[in-house]
């Protein structure tokens, strides 16, 4: 195990609460920083400060908990370039890992056996010139790709680039998820009951059992 470190916001023990592997105990790393500023994040609190913690270190406190299943989030967690060090390290450890990612930077250097779960950022997020539509083609079946809808507006775009680029073919799971407290979700399932769309509808199940603040 190297020296080599990273900034740190949080490390935590919960369910995941959305994408393929929702309701399962999972252990996150939360990295400090993001080149984004969506409109409607709900982690801003990791854009700074933070603790600057060794590889070494991380691995410890992940190894303490119960399970094997890790998720490494932000944040961006790919603005620390050190992140492709944990992640390798988090697999050669033997865990499942998962990426939690803008899209915004390249993910050609990820691990192959992370399963990245990368967002394309709609109109309303205001960072939609931000997305890094070459990291598409980088994803297979077992990774994942989500669409944070605010508005109809959103939504009908989301519906395009579905198409555009035959993503349910791609990867294993597309995520359409309603814009906490921006668009309902019961409006959302409609509109993809209505159109018939391959998609997976989620709800945020960390925010609905323990609402919206950290460390859960």
């Amino acid at each position: 195990m190297t020296n080599e470190s990273l900034r740190i916001s949080e490390i935590f023990y919960s369910l995941q609460g959305e994408a393929r592997d929702s309701g399962l105990p999972t252990v996150f790393v939360r990295l400090t920083g993001c080149p984004l500023r969506c409109k409607y994040c709900d982690s801003e609190y990791a854009f700074f400060g933070g603790e600057r913690m060794t590889l070494k270190e991380i691995m410890e406190k992940v190894q303490n908990y119960p399970v094997h299943r890790v998720c490494v989030t932000g944040g961006e967690p790919l603005a620390q370039p050190n992140c492709l060090l944990l992640l390798k390290a988090l697999c050669d450890a033997g865990c499942q890992v998962s990426l939690e990612t803008s899209g915004a930077l390249s993910l050609a250097e990820v691990d192959v056996r992370v399963s990245r779960v990368m967002d394309l950022k709609t109109p309303a997020s205001g960072e939609q010139q931000r997305n890094r539509y070459e990291n598409i083609l980088l994803l297979e079946r077992k990774d994942q790709i989500k669409f944070v809808i605010c508005d109809r507006g959103d939504y009908d775009w989301a519906k395009f680039t579905l198409d555009r680029y035959q993503l349910p073919e791609r990867v294993g799971e597309v995520l359409f998820s309603p814009s906490y407290n921006q668009l309902s979700e019961r409006q959302l399932a409609e509109w993809i009951l209505e159109d018939g769309l391959p998609v997976r509808m989620q709800i945020q199940l960390h925010k609905l059992l323990w609402g919206d603040i950290a460390g859960v």
